[in-house]
């Protein structure tokens, strides 16, 4: 499952705390194109979360920038201590300060880039849901100007907002008991439907946990994502599962997860 926008900016924040204000005193990232690229002796400035993309800012004017896409992690150790995130040669990249090591495993998109530029790798994305620049109207104003799209589709679009993943996509609508596949011109308060992917990213953003029901009880975190053919807890009915996205690109399609009784197809 592609992580979340509230995973992305927990692993920036806890890169940031570990490595932000510190002189590097190892810096490897095992991709051809940057292989032999070396940044010790510098300061790494921040690290700071765009959606589902990081970018790990260091003095001298350049930006580290990674995507975790399906497996990506990043992987906090005392220096010196063994490595535990998976096998060596799994390993992209290499942070390290007196105190800690950062080490990406499966990363995607790893690009150095001056930091100026930035924007080619992220200009695209549409208002972060956990970017202290967040604008809710903007993101409503976005998701409207494609009204026919399918809303389930439209809020993993991360050109309209960026941070929603499948499980906030699915819980989201339940909550707001709209039916995935309604096109967005026929969401009834789409603004309410920004505001409520909002909160659960927002609540959830400080701890690994995640959880849309209030409940950290192991089966009560999630109201339908992942639950097929269980109960809905609101009403009973079995939960269903289906795939959403455009036919014609099979690697974009997403399971769906709703509860055909809350959240009905709009009438015609």
């Amino acid at each position: 499952m592609v992580p979340e926008g509230d995973t992305v900016w927990l692993a920036g924040r806890r890169l940031h705390d570990a490595l932000a204000g510190r002189q590097l005193t190892r810096f490897e990232l095992r991709v051809p194109r940057h292989a032999t690229a070396d940044l010790t002796g510098r300061r790494v400035l921040e690290v700071v979360a765009r959606g589902k993309h990081l970018l790990t800012r260091v003095e001298g004017g350049l930006t580290l920038h990674t995507h975790f896409r399906m497996d990506g992690s990043w992987h906090l150790v005392r220096t010196g201590a063994r490595w535990r995130g998976g096998p060596a040669h799994q390993v992209r990249a290499v942070l390290a300060n007196p105190e800690w090591e950062a080490v990406g495993y499966r990363l995607h998109d790893v690009k150095l880039v001056p930091t100026e530029e930035e924007d080619r790798l992220v200009g695209h994305l549409g208002p972060d849901l956990l970017g202290p620049d967040w604008d809710a109207r903007e993101a409503v104003r976005r998701l409207a100007a494609e009204p026919d799209r399918e809303v389930g589709d439209a809020l993993l679009d991360q050109r309209l907002l960026a941070g929603i993943g499948n499980l906030y996509k699915s819980e989201t609508l339940f909550l707001t008991g709209v039916w995935p596949w309604t096109p967005v011109r026929a969401v009834p308060d789409l603004p309410r439907v920004v505001a409520t992917a909002h909160r659960l990213l927002l609540a959830n953003r400080d701890h690994p946990e995640q959880s849309t029901t209030g409940s950290l009880r192991r089966g009560e975190t999630h109201w339908v994502f992942e639950r097929p053919g269980r109960p809905c807890r609101r009403c009973g009915t079995r939960v269903q599962v289906r795939e959403q996205g455009p036919a014609h690109r099979a690697e974009y399609a997403r399971l769906t997860y709703w509860c055909p009784h809350c959240q009905p197809p709009p009438r015609a």
